[in-house]
């Protein structure tokens, strides 16, 4: 098949292109630094001609509501608008486990949106929502960290391999679409502020761990907030697994 990814260059989309072209799949890669712009649409009918299968694995903004909200109704609408017209058959589209149970997150709301849109879009699709990725308390804790300290919500996860979840994508984009697909997360449940503590000291990096909910995490995502739902597909690989790869 004829399969385009956008945001290939980043994490889970660099691992989907690296998924599909083993399986022998053809792959278009959609990104900005490639010439090809979500935003304003530059470049996108020429990246989906003869294109099957498109997955979206893009990312956009995260701080401000009504930018997350605007970027992504805006690169959705442009994405499922040359789908439309280069007759793609299935929209894929990576999501988040929990978002219409949080309403403060900014990326959520965006998230949200982009959902509504796929859903009531053109092209049939399926949305995958996964859990958090493995490498993603350290990841918090970096964008936080001043002085030797980082800032981090307790949360309570359920974190996924991002090869594991690129696999998934990669089997779902080359079958038919199924609408919305079951959460899909990893193995068990994780307390936040210790896997970002476990990752630092496999990576050797030293930094004070300050547990809080103030910033982008509040106590509305306390509990099992981001825990997947019944029926969830499991992955294989642990977050020990992972953990062992680091450093």
């Amino acid at each position: 098949m004829r399969i385009a990814v956008a945001g290939a260059t980043g994490n889970i989309g660099s691992l989907t292109v690296a998924a599909l072209e083993r399986d022998g799949h053809e792959v278009v890669r959609i990104s900005r630094s490639l010439g090809v712009d979500l935003l304003t649409g530059e470049g996108l009918d020429q990246a989906l001609a003869g294109v099957e299968a498109v997955v979206d694995a893009s990312n956009g903004p995260a701080t401000d509501r009504a930018e997350t909200v605007a970027y992504f109704g805006t690169t959705t609408r442009n994405l499922l608008a040359a789908e439309e017209k280069a007759g793609v058959r299935h929209h894929v589209l990576l999501s988040i486990v929990g978002i219409d149970r949080v309403e403060g997150n900014a990326h959520y709301a965006g998230k949200r949106e982009q959902e509504g849109l796929v859903a009531d879009g053109p092209v049939p699709w399926t949305i995958v929502p996964a859990t958090q990725f493995h490498d993603f308390a350290a990841m918090v804790a970096g964008w936080t960290e001043r002085d030797g300290a980082a800032r981090i919500a307790p949360l309570l996860v359920q974190p996924i391999a991002p090869a594991d979840l690129a696999e998934v994508l990669a089997e779902v984009a080359t079958g038919e679409p199924q609408g919305r697909y079951a959460d899909v997360a990893g193995p068990e449940p994780q307390d936040l502020v210790d896997m970002a503590r476990r990752t630092n000291e496999a990576r050797g990096h030293k930094a004070k761990l300050v547990p809080t909910w103030s910033g982008l995490f509040g106590p509305e995502m306390a509990g099992d907030v981001l825990l997947p739902g019944e029926g969830a597909r499991i992955t294989p690989t642990t977050f020990d697994e992972w953990l062992a790869e680091q450093g």
